[in-house]
């Protein structure tokens, strides 16, 4: 069972997201949240496996909201729905750690099947924003030069597994994985994990 904890200022729309969730025989709604403090306290209380996080709230937003629970809370996966697509709001949301991001007029299934990749620890993103998340500008076309074991760590990454995980994995260092990590994002021009999994996923073979 999925539990999943709502987030959202608008009590017409935290009622309906329960309501469709709670339809899944998979997916379990153990609390909502109004704000960003709200949903903290939540977070500490029940420990959902997925958040589902609005943006645009009073007190507390969702960015800062998510950017405290990714630092303080170990294992938090909060999934970003919102309506706002423009580029700024995209990436100060995943800087921010959120793990996944979907626009509010999204159809029920893909909601559904994004509340299950989030919990497996993939990355699920809204085609309509995802190009928001890719480097622009001369590293598009740059060759890209990464060394067959960061190929290797930046693959696990993208399959959802965490540092601790991956060095596991890989017989090495959770450090060692992080160095690796760091000099993968500047060879591929982005600024942190989501969007090195969206690279991979659309440059390395069989993700």
């Amino acid at each position: 069972m999925i539990r999943v904890l709502v987030v959202d200022d608008h009590h017409v729309v935290r009622s309906g997201l329960t309501t469709l969730l709670n339809a899944d025989p998979e997916i379990e709604v153990v609390a909502d949240a109004d704000n960003g403090r709200t949903a903290i306290a939540a977070v500490e209380a029940k420990r959902p496996d997925v958040i589902l996080m609005d943006l645009s709230m009073p007190g507390m937003d969702g960015v800062e909201a998510t950017a405290y629970l990714t630092t303080h809370v170990e294992g938090s996966k909060v999934l970003v729905l919102t309506s706002f697509a423009d580029r700024e709001r995209v990436q100060e949301a995943v800087a921010a750690g959120a793990i996944g991001y979907l626009l509010k007029d999204c159809e029920p299934a893909e909601l559904l099947a994004a509340v299950r990749s989030a919990a497996a620890g993939h990355v699920p993103i809204d085609p309509r924003v995802a190009g928001a998340l890719l480097p622009s500008g001369p590293s598009m076309t740059a060759e890209v030069v990464i060394s067959p074991r960061e190929t290797e760590v930046l693959r696990l990454v993208a399959q959802g597994l965490a540092n601790k995980q991956v060095a596991r994995a890989l017989g090495i260092t959770e450090r060692t994985v992080k160095a690796h990590l760091s000099r993968v994002y500047r060879e591929i021009g982005v600024l942190d994990r989501t969007s090195a999994a969206l690279w991979a996923r659309d440059h390395l073979p069989s993700l």
